[in-house]
């Protein structure tokens, strides 16, 4: 477990690709929680028995940074700052096809997709809204890097909006388009920064991290193709 931040109250973590965050029904172990666990005692128990500490998600096969709250009060704090829409994360993708726009914002509310009961959609029925900021990073041959900032946070909300707007993520197979290339350990995002104010002291804190090697070097590829 790769702990970028860590105080009394808060662990900020970067997560690899492919770790499931908590334990669910047919993956009860290796997740980050487990690991957590056998790490520190001092969790949060806001969430139950399953979830301990964990404020708010990562998608399995998307990296980066997310909060870990280590006792009640921070968490409780924490959840009321993630709500109020006071924490601010970002994020890096990696996405299918060329953005001619330098800037975007992608508002379309999210809901289960009645056709997939996994998958979510862009849809008018029993949806939330979901705001989605995003910026041009560079653009290649047939791909964009864009910088995304969530005014919401949605499941899969990234990798659901970008597919909305025939961009979607590369290495998504859930999202993205039937060519898309398997080699990228899962989509192409990464939770890149994230501020917070500390539940404590007050004072604002901000993480950032580089993006992982298998991004770097497929990013590479594609400079040198």
């Amino acid at each position: 477990i790769d702990i970028v931040y860590e105080d009394d109250d808060v662990m900020v973590i970067n997560k690899k690709s492919g770790v499931v965050v908590h334990p669910a029904p047919g993956n009860y172990s290796g997740t980050l929680v487990n690991g957590l666990m056998y790490l520190s005692k001092d969790l949060s128990h806001v969430n139950g028995e399953f979830r301990p500490g964990i404020v708010h998600r990562i998608d399995k096969d998307t990296s980066g940074l997310l909060i870990v709250a280590k006792n009640d009060k921070a968490h409780r704090i924490l959840a009321e700052e993630l709500k109020e829409k006071k924490i601010k994360r970002k994020y890096i993708a990696l996405v299918s096809g060329v953005i001619n726009h330098d800037i975007g914002e992608i508002d379309a509310p999210i809901g289960r997709d009645p056709s997939d009961r996994k998958k979510m959609c862009v849809t008018s029925v029993n949806s939330k809204d979901a705001i989605t900021h995003f910026r041009v990073l560079e653009r290649y041959k047939n791909a964009s890097l864009i910088e995304c900032e969530l005014e919401t946070g949605r499941t899969h909300q990234i990798r659901v909006h970008m597919q909305y707007i025939n961009h979607p993520v590369v290495g998504d197979d859930k999202y993205s388009f039937a060519n898309t290339r398997k080699d990228t350990l899962g989509q192409m995002l990464h939770a890149s920064k994230i501020q917070f104010i500390h539940p404590t002291t007050k004072k604002l804190v901000v993480v950032e991290t580089k993006l992982p090697e298998y991004f770097l070097d497929i990013l590479k590829e594609i400079e040198n193709s």
